[in-house]
């Protein structure tokens, strides 16, 4: 192996770059590629991303729609009383975190697809009207947290 102070390059590898703006008979004179006229033409060219040459951009004339609360909303994670089956006595956010069912910080909100458990007492934050009723009629108990 050879040392970095003897590495060459290969040979017609680099290229000397031809000099913008030299005149005609450089080949790149004239325009000095930029084409003719027009404001990319100019020097200082940069032009910003989504700009119209002057008219209204797109972004400013389309119209503001709806309302995001996303910064303030209340999430919930959603379980079915059929995911409940595994457990019995008393189930709340620890156990169901425990089981992998839900994340350990997350609020929980428990909806009525399938059968309850019998005898089961759930403790979540929020119950759909169909669930609680499913939970009772089972002989189970819901307590919001």
């Amino acid at each position: 192996m050879s040392s970095l102070s003897q590495l060459k390059k290969y040979r017609g590898s680099t290229h000397n770059s031809k000099a913008l703006g030299r005149g005609r008979g450089s080949g790149k004179g004239g325009t000095s590629t930029k084409g003719g006229k027009g404001q990319k033409a100019r020097k200082g060219t940069p032009i910003r991303r989504g700009f119209e040459g002057g008219q209204t951009p797109l972004i400013r004339r389309m119209p503001k729609v709806g309302f995001s609360n996303t910064p303030f909303r209340t999430e919930y994670e959603i379980l079915n009383l059929n995911q409940l089956q595994s457990f019995s006595g008393s189930v709340g956010p620890e156990e169901l975190a425990k089981a992998g069912l839900v994340k350990s910080d997350s609020r929980i909100k428990i909806l009525g697809r399938g059968d309850a458990p019998k005898g089961l007492t759930v403790k979540a934050h929020k119950f759909s009207e169909t669930a609680k009723a499913a939970l009772e009629k089972a002989g189970g108990k819901v307590e919001v947290l």
